[in-house]
Formats: C-alpha cells, structure tokens, sequence
C-alpha cells in the first residue's frame, strides 16, 4: 500500500463509515420528502398560510442604523408566529400533516402530531386591529408618541403575508427631570439618589427607562433602611405640554405611602434555627425557648449542636444595632447558601412591638441529609474509544460541625477501541479512589479574605490510580493537591492550588511493548516514570449569567509549574548530564501557560455564531527537555479539531508513521498548541438544532526531534495548521445534549507544501472519498 493512501486512511476507520452513510442517508431522505411534499393541501377550504409578519418603517426622522433594528424588535411582538420553517420548509407542520387523526391520546401517532409538529397558522388566526394596537403601544412607550400603523395582506399561492407599516414621526426627548419630593427624611433620602438618576435630559422618552427608574430609586433606599418601601409608591408623572416634542419628568412620593414605608428601620435581635425542620404545611412557628446567645450578637436555637456556631456566624451580614440594607440581607442569604450544607434557607423580618423602627430576624436553616451513598453506571464515547465506568460516591456534607464536605469515590472502568486506525493499545481498564476534603471558608497561616461575597473554599484532594493496557503495561498513578477556590464576583473565578503533586511509576511492561520501543520512539515517553510538583492557577471569566447577551464571552487562563526553584537550586541541566530524581523518577521543570478565549455573538433569538481560540505553551528546561506526557497537548477529536482523529493531527508537519502489518500508529502529542474554532449555531425545529462549522489547528514540540523530522514550533507554523469543517445535529434534551457532527478535512499539514489544501479533491459522490475523508463523531455537551 501506498504511503499517501496508508496517511489518508488513517482519518477514517470502517466503524466510523457506517455511522457516516447511516447519517447522510437519514438527512438527505428526510430533507428530500419534506421537500417533494406540499402542505397547502391539507389546509381547509377557503384558508390561507400564515407565512409571514414584516414591519415596514416609514420615517425620515430616524438614522438608517437604528430602523431595521427597529423593525425587528417590533416584528418580535407579532402574534400568531408563523410554523417554523428550515431553509424554506415546514418541517413540524409537515409531520403534524401526515400523523392524521390519533385514534387515542397516547401511542406513536399522538405524539408526532402533538408533541413533536405542529398544526398550521391560518390567516384567520391573524388579529390585524389587535397587533397594530400593539406595535403603536410599543412606539409611544418608546417615546413616538404620534405613531400611527397600518396593515395590508398580501396572499400568493395559498400562502399569506401580513405587512404592517409604521410611521413613527419625531420622537419625543426629555426637557427636564425633577425630584419633586417635601423635606422630610424619605423625602431626602429620595431626593439624594437623583444624581445617578437614569433619566437624563436631551435622552428619548423610554418607559422601560422609566420603570427601571423606580426600581433604582427603591433599592437605593432599601440600602438606607427603608425596609417597607416599594417602587409603588414612586409615581414619575409626564407632561408633553411644553411643544417642541419634549417632555418634562416629575418625579414624586404618592400621596397614600404608609407611615412603616417612611423611615428607616435597624435590626434589633437576630434568632438563628440551624437545624430547622418543615412541617406537612412548611415552616412551623418559630420556638425561640433554648436560645443561646453567640458573642453577644446571635442568638441560637440548636439544642442537638449539629452546627459550630462560629461557622454560621461568619456568615451573618447583620449584627443587633445594624440600619436593615438590601446589600446585607442579599449577601447574608448568599453565604448560607454557598456553604452547600443547607436543603432550604429563609429569613423573616418580624416588627417588634412597642419599638417603631426596629426589626427582629430569624433565619430558619433546613440541613441537606448529612450523609449521602451514590451509585453511577456510565456509558462513555471518546474519540475512537468506547466503553463504560461505575462509580461509588460517599459524602459527609458536615463532617466536624462546620458545613465540611468529605467525600470518597471509589471507580473502576474499561474502554475499547472501536474506530480509527490499530492502535497497539486498543484496550484497557482502570480502577482508583479518591479523597477529598472541603471547607467553607479560607484556611491559611495569614488572615485572607479575598470576598465575602461568594464562599470561599479551601479543598484537599488525594488519590491512586490503576491503569492496565493489559497487552502493553500498567501505570501507577498518585495525585495530591491543597488550593483554594473562590469568586471575585458573579464573572470571575479563582482557582489556586498552592501544591499539586503527581507521580506516574509504570509497572508490567510487556515483551511485545519493550521490543516495539526502540523501532517505536514515541512509545518512549507514554511511559516514562513522572514526578511533579509546585503550584497551578487558572481564572476564569464569564458573562453568561447574563440574561440573553448579545456578546457573550468566556476566557479560562492558567499558569502550571513544576519544580522550578528546585531545579534551579539542584543545578539541573539534563543536556549537560546533570538530571535528579525524586522516587525513583526524573522530576519535571517547566513553565506551562494555556488560555482558552470563547465569544458568543447572539444572531437572533434562535442563532448565535460561536467561536474559539486556542493557545498553549511549555516551556521545559533544566531537568527536562519536553513536558510530562499527562501535561502534553494533543490535537484532534470531537472537542477540537473535528476533521480528524484524536491525537492523529502534528506535530507540525510531521509525517505520522506506520508499523507492522495493522498499520499501527502512535498517539501525537506537543508541548505548544494553538487552535482556532468558529460554527453557526440555530435552531431547527424542537428540541433539534443544527451547526456549520471550521476548525484549524495544530501542536508542535518545543525543541527539534531528530526523529520526527518538522515537528518543532518555528516561525512558519501557520503554514503547518490542519483545517477542517463539516455540519452537525444537536439534540437538546435540557437535561443533556446530544451532538452528532459529520467533518472532512480541508487542509493536511503532513502533505507536502503546495499539495495541503485538499478542497480540489472533494467528491461526495465516490464512496471512497466517503471513506477516507468523512468523519463521524458522536458527543455530549457542545464543543465549547
């Protein structure tokens, strides 16, 4: 067999074809009948289509950029929707069609015409009169105050458009913004919020400004004491009478505002149930008997002692004597619940008699079952293995008094491979056990608190591994780590272990695997004993628990490091002869830096374009000329570059070798990475989506390998990237995603220059080319 045939099977093993026929079979089948189908038919006699609502904006008052905006945000408030249609097709309603009549309201029947189509929207469904209202509500709350809309319908073919068209005219802008409050003390706490007022002269008259307005004013004074306040008792009267399409604002307390809502109130005792228990009908009534007070401050009603007081305590925003804020209560209730220990928490302010401006709290703690067994059977898919894990979890969620949470895991598994070229290694299993020990709070020789925010937490971690590549040789693993973990805010994230250590000891080596190594050097380093140790950090940042961004973005940083300031003291300098060990193994030295930077940009309510860069570095020296291999990066896969096998993709442009009659071939690993990823992400119908894809990439090794000929990182390494695209299916099912995505390959760096790009050999029509070149890959969760 050829060298170039032999390299281009290995992207696509015979597993991995049948799932690829299977998948564009099923695709073009269901694209071609919804197709060569018409659902006009089934439409009753004298009915029209729905198929679309459009909004027309008619001004010459508004700039270019902001009409088609415009227009989209009012078609949103359209009703009835059209069906959902796919590249021009109907497919729900096409599969509402041909279900017909269920005979009952269960079976196969009822559920595709009821749960998964979807029946037709009739021109008669259409309220006109009811959606013009609507759009010209909507201007003048934008401050269009004159708007005036019209409709017209336009019907070809059975199928009907209705047009609304808007003519806004000139908006009106705010003249002026008065406080218009007395001089009592609500009035002045009212009037001392106008400076971060967002109602601003020379801005359009917005509603929803108007709206948030009262509600910033409401938590200002929340955060001043004013318990019983509420944004109804703000009322912001509009006055258009000036001309000149401006409006003057007056902001004012209603008339009817109760006394309780008009002063501040301060927090008088504060009642803590630690271990408090629901009735049939919720919480039971408060029995303050056995309380105990706590520093002079909390008062506890604990009888069993299940919870250290001090560790509750630390959580307390509020102390006796304290003005009530929203800041403090919010951030009270934040602290019990991150201490992960509790089922339920809620409080409850109670007015104390005969004191006006005083409040009593009690806080009523539900604790989660203290100890918990967890039983977890897994069926895996990875690349080109499959196989399946079961796991054994115990937790102790208050194990010494203070919201710790202890855990065990005991696991065991095998995986086989099922795709992809021979790998010498096809199979293995594996058993281990872990520790792990955390507590709610910082625990550090200094006095840090980096927020109190969000719970911090302090984690111990250890555990043994067991892997057996029964034909090839077993590894011993052990890990240990000590860090922390805490969030700056709701966007930003640290993870510090301040020690992680890690030690690999192979055991068993095979005489098959032993003669292979010296004709097989890559081999080499899978097995090499490895021993690390010093601190890693990563951060993380994220805007996605924002509500419906239009930009969403995620970056995950981290620094790695191992045994540098030990090296440097030892004089390490494994070219110059002087390489230590630790346990029988050389300790790494290295420098490892990796970042992962994510943007979402929302396309619609339904579509949003996602993309990915990629890029790591290790820099190794001293004792060590390449990264450990746990620590190498790999190319490849159904979370990278989707065009080509897990660990197939470099180093560089490397040409991977083949041995033995099995064509077998070694994994490729680096320790420089970079990778850049971008799809469309929309949906189709349901719990369906779909995406359109590109992945580029690459690794390489920081120095020159004699023995794999262009596989080190140089200045020419953009024209060493490997290029794929392809299409996928995702099913979300909420509770999982299921992703299918089918790739070709556009580009291979191991090709000769000027032969790389291959997009001038694409034929879907040769079933060899289908072989060779189309990937299947079978996943849960997206990409990124």
């Amino acid at each position: 067999m050829n060298r170039k045939n032999t390299l281009q099977r290995m992207k696509g093993g015979r597993m991995y074809n049948k799932w690829t026929l299977t998948w564009v079979t099923c695709i073009t089948a269901l694209l071609g009948c919804m197709t060569g189908c018409s659902n006009l038919k089934y439409l009753p006699e004298g009915e029209q289509l729905y198929v679309k609502g459009e909004v027309e904006i008619e001004t010459d008052t508004i700039p270019e950029r902001y009409i088609e905006p415009l227009s989209s945000s009012l078609e949103e408030l359209l009703r009835p929707k059209p069906n959902t249609t796919i590249l021009g097709m109907r497919p729900q309603l096409y599969l509402y069609n041909i279900a017909g009549e269920p005979k009952s309201d269960r079976g196969f029947r009822n559920w595709l015409k009821n749960k998964v189509g979807q029946p037709p929207v009739l021109l008669s469904d259409v309220n006109r009169e009811y959606n013009e209202n609507l759009l010209r509500n909507r201007l003048e709350n934008l401050g269009f105050f004159q708007a005036e809309v019209a409709s017209d319908t336009t019907i070809k073919n059975r199928k009907a458009t209705v047009t609304y068209t808007a003519s806004p005219h000139i908006i009106y802008r705010i003249d002026s913004v008065t406080f218009d409050v007395d001089s009592s003390e609500l009035g002045k706490a009212v009037k001392a919020t106008q400076s971060a007022s967002l109602l601003q002269p020379g801005r359009p008259y917005n509603l929803d400004n108007i709206i948030s307005e009262r509600e910033r004013i409401d938590n200002e004074l929340k955060n001043k004491g004013y318990y019983y306040f509420n944004p109804d008792y703000l009322i912001i009267e509009v006055d258009s009478t000036g001309g000149d399409h401006h409006v003057d604002l007056y902001v004012m307390l209603k008339d009817e505002t109760p006394d309780k809502a008009k002063r501040p109130y301060y927090v008088n005792d504060i009642y803590i149930y630690p271990n408090y228990t629901l009735t049939e009908n919720g919480y039971r009534r408060a029995n303050r008997r056995n309380a105990e007070l706590y520093k002079n401050s909390y008062y506890f009603i604990d009888p069993d002692a299940t919870f250290r007081k001090f560790s509750i305590a630390r959580a307390m925003f509020f102390k006796p004597g304290d003005q009530y804020t929203r800041r403090d209560h919010n951030s009270t209730i934040s602290q019990l619940v991150g201490m992960g220990a509790f089922r339920f928490v809620r409080n409850e302010f109670v007015d104390v008699e005969g004191e006006p401006d005083q409040l009593d709290v009690y806080y009523y703690l539900t604790p989660m079952p203290k100890k918990g067994l967890r039983l977890e059977v897994l069926g895996k898919t990875a690349a080109v293995y499959d196989g399946s894990e079961i796991n054994v979890n115990w937790q102790h969620r208050n194990a010494f008094k203070s919201a710790e949470l202890l855990t065990f895991t005991v696991y065991g598994g095998f995986e086989t491979q099922t795709g992809g070229n021979v790998n010498l290694n096809s199979s293995f299993y594996r058993y281990g056990i872990e520790a792990s020990l955390s507590f709610p709070r910082m625990i550090a020789p200094f006095n840090w608190q980096p927020t109190r925010k969000f719970v911090p937490r302090t984690v111990f971690r250890t555990g043994y591994e067991y892997l057996n590549r029964r034909t090839a040789y077993s590894l011993n693993s052990m890990r240990f780590s000590f860090g922390y973990l805490w969030k700056e805010n709701i966007e930003k994230e640290h993870d510090l272990k301040v020690l992680e250590v890690g030690y690999v000891q192979p055991r068993n080596i095979t005489e098959s695997y032993q003669a292979m190594l010296d004709t097989i050097p890559p081999l080499r380093h899978a097995i090499e004993p490895q021993f690390t140790f010093g601190p890693l950090y990563y951060f993380t940042y994220t805007n996605s628990m924002k509500t419906d961004p239009k930009h969403g973005v995620y970056f995950r940083g981290g620094l790695d490091l191992s045994a540098n300031l030990y090296g440097i003291i030892k004089g390490a300098n494994v070219d110059e002869g002087r390489q230590y060990q630790i346990f029988n193994a050389n300790f790494s030295q290295y420098v490892k830096v990796e970042a992962d930077v994510r943007h979402y940009l929302r396309l619609g309510p339904n579509a949003k374009l996602a993309s990915r860069a990629m890029a790591g570095f290790g820099y190794s020296y001293g004792n060590s000329r390449m990264l450990p291999y746990v620590k190498q990066f790999f190319s490849g896969g159904p979370n990278g570059l989707r065009a080509f096998r897990a660990r197939t993709v470099g180093p560089g442009s490397y040409t991977p070798e083949f041995y033995g009659e099995d064509n077998f071939f070694a994994d490729q690993t680096g320790d420089i990475k970079i990778e850049l990823n971008t799809e469309y992400r929309a949906k189709l119908a349901s719990v369906v989506h779909w995406a359109a894809f590109v992945d580029a990439g690459n690794i390489w090794l920081q120095h020159t390998d004699p023995e794999k000929p262009g596989a080190a990182f140089s200045k020419n390494f953009v024209n060493e990237m490997a290029v794929g695209a392809g299409l996928g299916l995702r099913f979300d099912f909420t509770f999982l995603i299921l992703r299918t995505d089918l790739a070709m390959p556009l580009r291979i760096p191991y090709r000769p220059k000027g032969e790389r790009w291959v997009m001038d050999e694409i034929n879907f029509r040769s079933p060899d080319w289908r072989r060779r070149n189309l990937v299947f890959n079978l996943a849960i969760g997206y990409p990124f």
